[in-house]
C-alpha cells in the first residue's frame, strides 16, 4: 500500500505563492457568496458548500502561519516597532 511523502522541498517564494492563491480563492469565494440570496431555498446547499471551503481556507493558511519561525536577533535586545 503506498504512503504519505512526508518530505516537503518548499522554498519561501513556493509557500508565498500558496498564501497567496489562498487569499485570492478566499476573495472569489466570499464575492460568490455575496451573490448568493439566503432567502432562495435552492441556494442553501452551495452556500454551505462555499462556507465550509472558506473555513478550510483560513485553517490552511493559520497552520502555515504557525509552522514560521520570525526573525529575532540573538545579539542584541529586540525592540518591537
Amino acid at each position: 500500500m503506498p504512503t504519505y511523502n512526508r518530505n516537503f522541498q518548499l522554498t519561501l517564494n513556493d509557500i508565498d505563492l500558496i498564501e497567496e492563491s489562498l487569499r485570492a480563492r478566499g476573495r472569489e469565494l466570499c464575492k460568490l457568496r455575496r451573490t448568493l440570496s439566503d432567502e432562495n431555498p435552492a441556494n442553501l446547499q452551495a452556500i454551505s458548500v462555499i462556507e465550509q471551503d472558506q473555513r478550510d481556507g483560513e485553517e490552511l493558511l493559520g497552520r502555515l502561519h504557525d509552522q514560521k519561525v520570525f526573525y529575532r536577533p540573538n545579539s542584541t535586545v529586540y525592540v518591537s516597532g
